[in-house]
């Protein structure tokens, strides 16, 4: 084991300072001596997806104790998406995912803790988390919160998204106002994430396709018992990580990993997201990993996962027949994961998911008959998203779209139009100017597409955005449209009654014009003023990149020295 971070801090005669703090928070000489280890969660009330955390925290806090190690607690932020949806607040969600790396950073070296064991729960505190690690590179564990159980009304399994789409048929009278406040009260019964296949439990299968959380721990539904086991195994085995020397997070965070990562998104039919985290967890590694690299990922591998929303089952059913384990396998025998990409346990992925059940053929397809033979998302490129932008495909009906276009500046006039349904078939919408840097925030806009769904105009119209959609999304959508419209790109441009082709086997974007009527508005283009001229989204405005590279802040790979 290498000399502790932490004697930094705790040994030596000018250290008395530092031992005295310590000793006021109940610590004697033995546990001033032993390491000290990182604990980070969001526990709080944000929202129920970390609510999970509390009991989590303290058995892994247990597994520490007893394996030698003096754990330190610590919390971090957390903008629930589902309460910032679809007004100017969803600007901070994705801003959080920096804070939560930046905090993570901030206390994990400004205390020169020794190792880390983080929790995420709502969207963006996952890849936060896992960009906290690998930018601090200590011996660290992952561990989601865990997903809600379904709820059920009237036979149906309910998520967070029937109440959703629940508000767009209400508003067409397919529902009365008694159903809809049923379905309100009955779609999340208890704490946890979102039960689909939504960002949270999309990148916790992420985390486990990475190598960098407990084997098979990310389908356990947050309120199971179960969790406090794997979390106390977490404590006691980042004290091995850390007296073995590791592995560290980007002895793990590789260009296989991450396209192992990418792997599993397509696989599910997983959060669009994760095009956009996946590139800033490479960018903490070292690692160019694109939205382009993402995209030759999930159009070589099979969607297998019937989970929704373009499927049927949620996050306990794939606990139910053997958790993510199900998926990896599969996707290992297939090829379409490398199997020998090194996880925390210093093991290899072959080796930790080998003996995992097989695909039941029901709720996890074999990669030999999938649902579709090339993912369940694809990016997009051509005239209208020369850097990429991108789509859910699985459980569309309809993969190619052409319409003309209805252009909004902002999410909230959209938004009105859908409310007072004066928009009809055929319609392209867009909303343009909500990207990273011109919301700024990249918003998420579930709210809009959430009331087209429930409007039954799901795959009647098409709406293509560069700001950012949410996991639980579907019909023919398009986000993360770069480079995005406030910087001049070519969504800028487009104008009320233009023609626009949709082509997603194709992975075509484009607007129908000639390059001359091109030629003449770029001409005439001039950006629009700052939304925002002080405070944290100016801030991050000034910082942020585009979508392509993962919206990030920073040139990563930050480097700290090792107190050796």
């Amino acid at each position: 084991m290498k000399k502790l971070r932490s004697r930094v801090t705790t040994d030596g005669l000018d250290r008395a300072p530092h031992r005295a703090f310590m000793r006021a928070m109940g610590l004697d000489d033995e546990a001033i001596a032993k390491p000290m280890i990182g604990v980070v969660s969001m526990k709080g009330e944000q929202t129920p997806c970390n609510m999970t955390h509390d009991f989590q925290v303290d058995a892994a806090k247990t597994g520490i104790s007893e394996a030698g190690g003096t754990p330190r607690e610590f919390s971090t932020i957390s903008v629930s998406d589902a309460i910032s949806m679809n007004h100017e607040g969803m600007k901070f969600s994705l801003l959080s995912r920096e804070i939560i790396a930046d905090s993570i950073e901030a206390v994990m070296h400004g205390l020169a803790y020794d190792a880390l064991i983080g929790f995420g729960g709502c969207d963006k505190t996952l890849p936060g988390v896992i960009m906290g690690m690998v930018r601090c590179n200590v011996p660290s564990i992952f561990i989601y919160g865990g997903s809600s159980l379904p709820g059920l009304h009237k036979g149906k399994t309910l998520t967070a998204l029937d109440s959703y789409e629940a508000v767009g048929a209400f508003m067409t009278g397919d529902i009365d106002k008694q159903e809809l406040d049923a379905i309100e009260r009955a779609c999340l019964p208890t704490i946890g994430a979102c039960a689909g296949q939504f960002t949270a439990n999309t990148m916790a299968m992420v985390s486990e396709a990475l190598g960098i959380t407990m084997p098979n721990v990310s389908m356990i539904p947050g309120v199971y018992a179960e969790r406090a086991q794997f979390a106390r195994r977490a404590g006691r085995l980042v004290m091995d990580m850390l007296r073995n020397d590791g592995p560290l997070p980007r002895d793990i965070v590789t260009r296989k990993s991450l396209e192992n990562g990418a792997a599993i998104v397509a696989a599910t039919g997983g959060s669009t997201n994760a095009a956009l985290h996946l590139p800033a967890i490479a960018n903490e590694a070292g690692i160019k990993f694109t939205i382009d690299d993402v995209g030759e990922v999930f159009a070589r591998t099979p969607l297998i996962g019937n989970l929704r929303p373009g499927g049927k089952y949620v996050a306990k059913d794939v606990y139910d027949i053997g958790g993510t384990a199900v998926v990896i396998r599969a996707l290992v025998e297939s090829g379409h994961i490398d199997g020998s990409c090194l996880t925390i346990t210093g093991r290899t992925i072959a080796e930790e998911y080998g003996n995992a059940n097989k695909a039941d053929g029901e709720i996890i397809y074999s990669s030999a008959k999938p649902i579709m033979p090339d993912g369940g998302v694809a990016v997009l490129k051509g005239n209208l998203s020369p850097d990429g932008a991108v789509i859910k495909v699985a459980g569309l009906k309809k993969t190619v779209f052409e319409g003309t276009a209805r252009v909004f500046e902002d999410e909230e006039s959209c938004v009105a139009a859908v409310k007072d349904r004066s928009y009809k078939e055929g319609d392209v919408l867009i909303i343009r100017n909500e990207g990273p840097v011109g919301g700024p925030g990249m918003r998420e806009m579930l709210g809009v597409t959430a009331l087209i769904y429930g409007q039954g105009m799901g795959e009647k119209v098409a709406l293509i955005t560069d700001g950012r959609f949410s996991g639980a999304t579907r019909g023919m959508c398009i986000g993360y449209v770069s480079p995005e419209a406030y910087i001049g790109g070519p969504l800028a441009l487009v104008r009320d009654g233009d023609p626009i082709r949709i082509d997603a086997p194709a992975r075509r974007l484009d607007l129908m014009i000639d390059e001359a009527e091109f030629a003449v508005r770029k001409a005439a283009w001039t950006q629009r003023p700052p939304r925002h001229r002080a405070g944290a989204l100016a801030k991050y405005a000034k910082l942020v990149g585009q979508a392509p590279g993962g919206a990030v802040t920073h040139d990563g790979g930050a480097e700290w020295p090792w107190f050796e």
